[in-house]
């Protein structure tokens, strides 16, 4: 344990004493504690008035995002991106309003980055009991849409990064619709984070209105000049679907959840949450499709690890295998593969449930 500051007053260090000697008894006591070590260190250092503003604002964003979500924990949301200067007589406009309409429909909730244009068609067609607005204070920016105005489940971030850290933790798919710099940004920055193992699986869905060129031409220049100079791995474009197409847009995001619930790492294995069972004649079949994508072994059935004791997911089928961390684009679509050969149960019938 870090040594509390010995210029701390008694009553202080009284005080952070009788907290530490309570941790032992909460559920998340140890990871509790580490947080608290990680301050005290720094009081042992030397740090300047703006470090600790940082820290401060940092921790209110997380508070607040870590509060307003809670409730909603089990219920997969879609995060919409495109551009805040799209008119509502645009014909992305109007698709984005119709897509998420029909994908809350589904069971599902949407976020947006709570401004205009696709920000606020996603908000508009989802309706406020279904959607959240994640915004950003900006002195030269109008506040929230009229859609999340007021609502409690609109965030108000003060950081850029706290608010990207949000819509990477609770998105369970990404939505984009043309835009500029940052739709761009966006659409890259979770490729790559996808692509390198640094954010879960999940379907990203390029959509442009019927007749529309945007992502197709994104598409062209993906290919041309990154696929075809080696840039990137073939399987790659395998990340994302480009659609014009409500309809396969909503199919893409619950295909993927049909079967695949989540996966997490114990030591070298991955470990592959079903929420229905697989033949051993599919196991067989990803063996053969996909075996190349590990880095020994085979892809097997199992049980609940003992490192996932007390996790709520501890009920669910698994696949585990030692994955070659490297292959994600070929990850994702071993993961359509398994959607596709899972029973059809009841429990498959819900995507929209984590």
């Amino acid at each position: 344990m870090v040594a509390l500051p010995s210029d701390l007053p008694s009553s202080v260090q009284a005080d952070l004493a009788t907290v530490l000697e309570q941790l032992p008894h909460l559920e998340h006591g140890r990871l509790i504690r580490q947080v608290l070590e990680t301050i005290l260190r720094m009081m042992g250092r030397e740090a300047d008035r703006l470090d600790w503003k940082i820290l401060n604002y940092a921790l209110l964003d997380m508070e607040q995002g870590f509060q307003i979500f809670y409730p909603y924990r089990h219920t997969r949301k879609i995060t919409i991106f495109g551009s805040a200067r799209t008119g509502a007589i645009s014909p992305d406009y109007q698709l984005a309003e119709q897509f998420a309409k029909q994908i809350t429909e589904l069971g599902f909730m949407v976020m947006t980055g709570a401004g205009g244009g696709i920000m606020e068609a996603g908000n508009a067609g989802a309706g406020p009991d279904h959607s959240f607005g994640l915004n950003i204070q900006l002195p030269f920016e109008q506040g929230a849409n009229p859609v999340m105005a007021g609502d409690p489940k609109l965030i108000n971030f003060k950081y850029f990064f706290t608010r990207k850290l949000f819509f990477l933790r609770e998105s369970d798919a990404l939505v984009l619709f043309p835009g500029g710099f940052g739709t761009q940004d966006e659409a890259f920055e979770s490729l790559t984070l996808i692509q390198t193992g640094k954010a879960d699986p999940m379907p990203v869905v390029l959509v442009d209105h019927p007749g529309g060129d945007y992502w197709q031409g994104w598409d062209s220049y993906i290919r041309t000049h990154l696929l075809n100079r080696g840039l990137i791995s073939p399987d790659d474009p395998s990340l994302y679907t480009i659609t014009d197409n409500v309809d396969d847009a909503c199919h893409a995001i619950s295909s993927f959840y049909r079967v695949y619930h989540s996966c997490r790492y114990a030591g070298d294995r991955l470990i592959v949450r079903l929420k229905c069972d697989l033949s051993d004649g599919a196991v067989d079949l990803l063996n053969d499709e996909f075996g190349d994508i590990l880095a020994k072994g085979k892809i097997e059935k199992s049980a609940a690890l003992p490192e996932e004791h007390g996790d709520e997911t501890a009920t669910m089928h698994r696949l585990i295998m030692h994955f070659n961390h490297r292959d994600f684009g070929k990850l994702h679509r071993f993961i359509w593969r398994l959607n596709d050969l899972g029973d059809r149960r009841p429990e498959a019938q819900h995507p929209e449930q984590k």
